[in-house]
């Protein structure tokens, strides 16, 4: 336990950078929402901008729900998949209309019944919005979470569980700003910068290959 506070506390200090999602702090948590889902498979540089774009337009459910698809098109064009998520998109905003008052709801098990939303998203919006204790884990957490040898998993959820065993609650919020930061930045899939990583000194690099 005592390894893992100091890794996030090194992470904290030498990172300058900070996720999309911290970048949407200021937005409401259906921005978040709908951020996150438009972010799947697109870049945070392409993502950030159209977002910005869309929710000066649209930015709550109510109007989102009544916008003309064609106009989505327009500007959520170069978001991968921009079709098939303006079409979500509207239909996670009609759902929060009718089941919700036009609010996003607290709870996992609502959150992933909303169409295109999976545990990663869901549990992007509890920690980016609300600031409930939750892991979310995309490729960054998986693969720099087994790097420095705190689980050996093989998929996303089976990570989720492991790290909800191993990390403190109270650090929960933590991990995904840490890693998805650190992942953009040093410790990449291929050829990590490990002459600069403040962590190397903890990290197994099973697997890992480094030039730098």
């Amino acid at each position: 336990m005592k390894k893992i506070i100091e890794i996030l506390r090194a992470l904290e200090e030498q990172q300058q950078d900070e996720s999309m999602l911290s970048q949407f702090g200021e937005r409401s948590p259906f921005q978040i929402l709908i951020s996150t889902v438009l972010s799947a498979r697109t870049k945070d540089t392409t993502t950030i901008p159209i977002c910005k774009v869309l929710f000066a337009k649209y930015p709550d459910a109510k109007s989102l729900a009544r916008a003309d698809t064609k106009i989505l098109h327009k500007i959520l064009y170069g978001i991968g998949f921009y079709k098939v998520k303006s079409k979500r998109i509207k239909e996670i905003s009609k759902i929060l209309l009718e089941k919700y008052h036009g609010e996003v709801p607290k709870k996992l098990e609502e959150l992933i019944s909303l169409p295109g939303v999976g545990r990663k998203t869901a549990n992007c919006v509890l920690v980016y919005a609300f600031r409930v204790p939750s892991i979310p884990v995309d490729v960054h957490v998986h693969r720099i979470s087994n790097r420095l040898g705190w689980i050996k998993t093989k998929t996303p959820e089976e990570t989720e569980q492991a790290l909800m065993k191993l990390v403190p609650k109270e650090f929960w919020v933590e991990v995904n700003e840490h890693f998805v930061v650190h992942g953009q930045t040093i410790c990449k899939p291929i050829s990590p910068f490990c002459s600069k990583c403040p962590v190397s000194d903890y990290c197994k690099r099973i697997g890992v290959v480094s030039n730098r």
